[in-house]
């Protein structure tokens, strides 16, 4: 007779619990079987995105044509039966099947039967992009209201006679009850649903372009989405927390590049405190180093009273912006960043300043709220217009909603189905060695000091207000921001006073960390994945943060393939630079693929034009075979369900947890 196991206490309290969700031997045995057929599926499809900086419309396109998979499943499926013009047009309905339905209707002479052959053009391009997903997953993804109706259209098939009839007579009828668009814009949701599973979106969301806030909507309404948190998301998560420094980073940034669209439109703040401090203190003032840069059509809208009250508020928060910077500096000595003390070193007199043993004579040295003798002191009123603003930063709700769900779903790295992802760099000394930073009274570098930056990050929204943790916390963000050789900011300084004040561009080098240069040799790369726990031979690094040079030759794959920069230049202030507008980095079941994109022509001219964003596939790494989901991360969980219920089984079976037919 063979010995039944013995078990611990521990295990049979685990089992007992797990019997309740589980009350009997068919139940379990049930949810193995799913389990074990779920990790033979495909592995699911990743999408990596990153420095999308405020470029809603493109990004938003770039979601709804899912990186350019839709048009190559359509010219896959339709290539030899469809005209181009009707392949451009069928893709452009799935992207924007609301706006595109309104401009195509009026134009169609024969309705129904356009409907009826868009939506079996529809119907089977669905099933083809959800066949390698369970038919639980794809019912899920299903609007609610056409769920019963679309799971019955894609496991009909209508070219089988005896299924035939039924499935017209579905079609037919939804024609008949005027439900067809509906029904169009449900197949469409799907489509998309089902030809990206989860993305990640590698850093910077906010700055530089219009309307980050639209963006931050809908990566809320994604469906599997995670966040690798870059300097601009930490400005504005530090604004949020109510950090005066970040707000004034915020304002000034905002302003100098007059994008104060998402600010004021998107999250509701108003600048009139400062725009009224700004007029009475500084108009007498020399404001000409503060210039607000205007582009194309902008030149034209505003006046020169707007451009000088602009570069009023520009230089007000822009001093408030360097006394609160020095404060945090001589709060922080092991910060090591007292060579950036820089209002003190002015020579008022000459008009110069040195810095690093180098003399440089300053544009500008009217500073009416700087007192030589104190110059880190905020003057009253500055004191009160940086109040006000960090009042309004903290009191956005739509502001306040968007950061908890960047807290929630983001973090300053992550490890994912064996790849490590995060924005900026992994800081290295010269010789390649982890730096080390000596923060929170204790040494740390390489992963230990970046889970250490992650709790710091978190600590600034979450604790107390005035709390000293939180405080602690918020002066973190700040040097995440602008620290010397930060992880998501990697240099050894920011010179905005330098870009701002002197003429001379040699003073405003800002040296990048060792990372950008050793990142080439493949021993390097293979060294830092180790150092976060990552051994497998295909395993990668995935970052943004710093444009790839393309047109001049540059690859986004360095280190012999073993790191990827995803940054692209989505922003069009980059695109000079990088020759192309962005990076999707895709992983599926086969290959690793990087999809470089053309600038987008707009929305609305995409919609109107069938006008898509051109975008061109490269493959660089292809799997010995075919991954399924056992082969990730999720798969590791289902597994360890799986051996879970054969637990329960066991138990079962050796009668020491019973079963409960009452409640199956």
């Amino acid at each position: 007779m063979k010995e039944t196991k013995k078990y611990s206490p521990e295990e049979l309290r685990y089992l007992s619990l797990l019997a309740k969700q589980f009350p009997t031997v068919q139940a379990a045995g049930t949810e193995i079987i799913n389990l074990q057929a779920i990790m033979n599926l495909p592995k699911a499809c990743e999408h990596f995105i990153s420095d999308v900086h405020g470029e809603h419309e493109a990004f938003l396109h770039i979601l709804n044509s899912c990186s350019g998979a839709v048009r190559e499943r359509i010219d896959e499926m339709f290539g030899n039966t469809l005209s181009m013009e009707d392949r451009d047009q069928l893709a452009t309905l799935i992207y924007y099947p609301k706006e595109k339905l309104k401009l195509i209707l009026p134009t169609v002479k024969y309705r129904d039967e356009w409907y009826r052959i868009t939506l079996h053009r529809l119907v089977e391009l669905c099933r083809s992009v959800s066949s390698r997903h369970s038919r639980s997953n794809v019912r899920k993804s299903i609007p609610q209201d056409y769920a019963y109706i679309i799971d019955e259209l894609l496991h009909t098939h209508n070219e089988e006679a005896d299924k035939h009839d039924y499935f017209e007579n579905i079609i037919s009828t939804v024609i008949e009850i005027d439900q067809a668009g509906k029904l169009i814009e449900a197949l469409a949701t799907v489509i998309k649903r089902m030809s990206v599973d989860h993305l990640h979106l590698v850093g910077d969301i906010f700055d530089r372009g219009p309307r980050a806030d639209i963006i931050m909507d809908a990566l809320m309404n994604y469906h599997s989405v995670d966040v690798q948190w870059g300097n601009h998301d930490i400005l504005w998560m530090g604004a949020a927390s109510g950090s005066r420094t970040l707000v004034a980073t915020v304002v000034s940034n905002s302003i100098h590049y007059n994008n104060l669209e998402v600010i004021e439109t998107g999250y509701g703040i108003s600048l009139r405190p400062l725009s009224v401090f700004a007029n009475e203190v500084y108009k007498d003032c020399d404001v000409s180093c503060f210039k607000v840069k205007l582009t194309g059509d902008d030149k034209e809208l505003y006046t020169e009273k707007d451009k000088l009250l602009s570069a009023r508020m520009h230089k007000a928060i822009t001093v408030i912006l360097f006394k609160l910077e020095g404060q945090k500096i001589l709060r922080h000595p092991e910060y090591g960043m007292e060579d950036r003390l820089l209002l003190d070193k002015i020579d008022y007199e000459n008009k110069c300043i040195t810095i690093d043993g180098v003399t440089w004579p300053l544009k500008d040295t009217d500073f009416p709220t700087v007192d030589p003798k104190d110059p880190y002191a905020l003057t009253p009123e500055e004191d009160a217009v940086i109040n006000q603003l960090t009042s309004a930063f903290m009191h956005s709700e739509k502001l306040q909603k968007h950061v908890r769900f960047l807290y929630s779903k983001g973090s300053i790295y992550k490890i994912y189905n064996g790849n490590l992802l995060f924005h900026g760099c992994i800081p290295l000394t010269p010789e390649g060695e982890l730096l080390t930073f000596r923060l929170g009274g204790k040494e740390r570098k390489g992963k230990e000091f970046f889970d250490y930056a992650d709790q710091a990050a978190r600590q600034a929204y979450y604790f107390k207000p005035e709390s000293p943790e939180k405080q602690l916390g918020m002066d973190f963000l700040w040097f995440l921001w602008a620290g010397r050789n930060s992880p998501i900011f990697g240099k050894d300084r920011m010179t905005t006073f330098e870009r701002r004040l002197i003429e001379d561009e040699a003073a405003w080098s800002e040296p990048k960390n060792a990372y950008y240069k050793l990142y080439q040799n493949k021993e390097v790369c293979e060294f830092l994945l180790k150092e976060f726990g990552l051994t497998d031979e295909h395993s990668l690094i995935i970052n943004g943060h710093v444009p790839v040079k393309t047109k001049k030759g540059e690859s986004p794959i360095k280190g012999g393939g073993k790191l990827i920069v995803i940054d692209g230049g989505f922003c069009k202030a980059y695109q000079p630079t990088s020759g192309i507008a962005g990076y999707t980095l895709i992983s599926n079941s086969y290959y690793y693929r990087i999809v470089s994109h053309q600038p987008f022509a707009g929305r609305e001219k995409a919609i109107r034009e069938n006008i898509d964003i051109d975008s061109t596939p490269y493959i660089f790494d292809r799997a010995d075979r075919r991954l399924r989901i056992s082969d990730t991360d999720i798969g590791r969980d289902l597994k360890a369900q799986a051996d879970d219920l054969k637990a329960l089984l066991q138990a079962y079976h050796d009668g020491v947890v019973k079963e409960d037919h009452g409640k199956a």
